[in-house]
Parts: C-alpha cells; structure tokens; sequence
C-alpha cells in the first residue's frame, strides 16, 4: 500500500498566525536582538539566516515560546482568534540539533510514545512514520544505537509528519549525507499549503524553495 502524502492528510482548517512586536533578547548585558516587528502567516514558509552566533535558533526558541523575550510581545492566532499560551505547544513541532531523542526506546516505541502527545497527520501510522524515513529496517533498533544521520531523520520525520500547524526546523541538514539531504528537500516542499515553516539556516540547499528570507543581522 502507497504511503499517504504529507499535505493531502493534514487537518488544513488549523491556521496559525505568529505576530511579532518589538521583540527583543538580551544575555546577561548583551543584546542578541531587537526590535524583531514580524507577522509569519500559514501557508508560508520564512527561513530566518546569518552568520553562527547571530541569533537564529535563540529566536526560533522565542517564537516557539521555549523562552520568554525580554522586550516586546509574541501573539498566536488560531483562525483568527488569540490562542492560550498553555495550548499553543498542541500546534507546534520542531527538528533541530539540540532537541534530544529518548534513546532508551527503539524507532517503533518511540513513535508510539510520541503519537500519544501529538498524533501524526490523518492515515499514518507508526510503520507508514519508518517507510517514510526509510528505516524500516531499523524499526526494533534502540535509538541510542542510531547514527547521527539516523537520529536527524527521526526528528525530520516527527517534524513532517507530525499534526501540527506550525513547523520549525532548525538546520534541519544537520549530519544528513546528499542522500538525506535529496529525501530532506522532497518531503519540506510537500508540506501542506495550511502550515506555517519557519526555518533556521545559513545553509542555501536548506532554503532555496523558500521566497521569504529574515536576516536576523538585520535586527542588531
């Protein structure tokens, strides 16, 4: 049986907008950025970029609200309405280097585990999520004994297929070989015209199908 396409299975009347006001971030004495003014729409995707230390991840975890700002506001709309911070992490999925796996389980336990806090998109299932990743052969493999290719395909796919309005991905290349990186491309640019892609990057093989460019340099 063919596995289900990312967009065509995905609850496209979950619309989330971000908008962005004045926002600004400071450690300790320093400055990382401010006043960042953005409105991210869904539908689109942005793909924010500089130079390492720039900034692009501590923003990223700011949009996800995984740390507060120190000026300015952050606002969530769910079709329209304002939408509670405490609900907020149910529309919200993220790949990105640091995020850790839970290494104790294998690929099939994982995605289990993983199904009873966010589903995957409507006609997944947990071997469709292996098929899809091509690690169906790793299936009853302790995660802990992944390569770090492995492991990044994991999140990338947790991220793609996952039931979540807004996706981040934060250098989502990160340990892929040009073989991973081939499968990358082709599953980003199949995401649903419904979500909203927020990208980290200073890698243009990541973003080249991305029209909409944020240099965070911009806000220093």
């Amino acid at each position: 049986m063919a596995i289900p396409t990312i967009a065509t299975h995905f609850e496209s009347s979950k619309q989330v907008q971000i908008q962005v006001k004045e926002v600004g971030k400071k450690f300790i004495s320093e400055w990382i950025f401010r006043k960042v003014n953005l409105e991210l729409n869904p539908g689109q995707s942005y793909t924010l970029v500089g130079p390492n230390g720039s900034g692009k991840s501590t923003l990223i975890q700011l949009l996800m609200g995984s740390v507060p700002p120190s000026e300015g506001t952050i606002q969530y709309t769910l079709n329209g309405k304002n939408l509670e911070v405490d609900d907020w992490f149910r529309h919200v999925v993220l790949a990105a280097p640091y995020l850790e796996l839970i290494e104790e389980f294998t690929l099939r336990e994982l995605v289990t585990f993983h199904q009873k806090f966010k589903p995957l998109k409507k006609g997944f299932t947990a071997a469709d999520f292996e098929d899809f990743t091509q690690l169906s052969h790793a299936r009853n493999k302790v995660v802990r004994h992944f390569s770090s290719g492995m492991k990044q395909r994991v999140k990338l796919g947790l991220a793609f297929l996952s039931e979540a309005a807004v996706v981040f991905l934060d250098e989502p290349t990160s340990n892929l070989d040009a073989k991973g990186t081939r499968w990358y491309l082709d599953q980003v640019t199949g995401l649903s015209d419904s979500q909203l892609l927020v990208l980290g990057s200073n890698q243009p093989q990541e973003y080249e199908f991305c029209e909409n460019i944020i240099s965070v340099s911009a806000f220093k």
